[in-house]
């Protein structure tokens, strides 16, 4: 029997515990982390389902990759590693001569080892180029979308994916202060714009998601992505997706409510005719969220939410 790896585990990331439990890694299985991140998810999921299990960690970062990659290699051929999104998850199996899986993990929206890394633009609490794209190879950056939207364009991107209520007023102080092209830039003319009394929060920080959001468009790959992720799961099989605001949450319950539904047809219409048979089951009616202990432990982890499937 192959023995568990003893190279220490990366940074466990948030709601781990809970995520691997639900997941239930047995030995033979097979499973896929849509987001490697570190490898911690990955790295518990091999470890769970030791000594036969095997995974496909996918990522667009290359940095993670490349960490994912370090922190998985006790593991050996169990690990399959890929630089790509999880859109392509099922070509990616298919490439992999693998059908289907017993679980799948997703671990939406910007990473804490992407935030610390000054040089990628997604903190607004240090200078650094206006980047934000997950994956910094390809692809519009946040210089390129702040300084070519218009003013129009612009509010309604910082309302829409920011719920960002002076939406209209940043636009307009944005536009007047380009060309933007460091996030202190970005953050300065968002303060100047709205001052810093309207919350607990940086007044930046609603504009910043806005514009992460819009540059990887976050939002419709997750849309497109669970429906497609759902199929590439065997009977019992089980999809765990973390996020961490509000309008990913609402994504995740709204596609779950229709997968798991056994009729889609508005409530209006008298008699079903829609032919849509439930795929999954809800797991968690409602979401998961991190201990005390956890979120003291790591503030980030404040907002985030579990939720899981199985598959019928």
């Amino acid at each position: 029997m192959e023995a568990v790896p003893s190279a220490p585990q990366p940074h466990r990331p948030v709601l781990y515990q809970e995520t691997i439990e639900y997941l239930a890694p047995k030995s033979l299985g097979r499973y896929l982390d849509c987001t490697a991140g570190a490898g911690g998810h990955s790295f518990g999921i091999l470890e769970a389902s030791s000594p036969h299990g095997q995974l496909i960690a996918i990522d667009l970062d290359p940095t993670a990759i490349q960490l994912t990659t370090e922190n998985l290699s006790p593991f050996g051929e169990r690990a399959i590693i890929v630089h790509d999104s999880y859109l392509n998850a099922a070509r990616i199996l298919q490439q992999k001569g693998w059908d289907k899986v017993d679980g799948i993990v997703l671990d939406l929206g910007v990473s804490s080892m992407q935030l610390d890394q000054i040089e990628r633009g997604f903190s607004f609490r240090t200078e650094a180029p206006l980047d934000m794209r997950f994956d910094p190879t390809q692809g519009q950056t946040a210089a390129d979308l702040v300084n070519n939207l218009g003013e129009k364009e612009l509010a309604d991107l910082i309302w829409r994916y920011g719920d960002e209520r002076f939406s209209r007023r940043i636009a307009r102080r944005i536009v007047q202060k380009r060309p933007i092209l460091t996030t202190t830039q970005l953050a300065e003319a968002v303060r100047s714009a709205i001052g810093g009394a309207h919350s607990k929060i940086d007044p930046a920080t609603r504009t910043f998601q806005a514009i992460r959001i819009a540059v990887n468009d976050e939002l419709r790959t997750i849309e497109k992505a669970i429906p497609s992720l759902i199929e590439l799961l065997n009977p019992e099989g089980r999809l765990a997706i973390i996020s961490f605001h509000s309008l990913e949450d609402r994504l995740v319950k709204q596609a779950f409510r229709k997968e798991s539904s056994d009729c889609i047809c508005p409530p209006e219409q008298p008699v079903c005719n829609c032919g849509h048979v439930a795929s999954i089951r809800v797991l968690t009616p409602r979401p998961i969220s991190p201990s005390e202990l956890e979120i003291e432990e790591n503030p980030r982890a404040r907002s985030a939410k579990l939720r899981v499937a199985e598959k019928n």
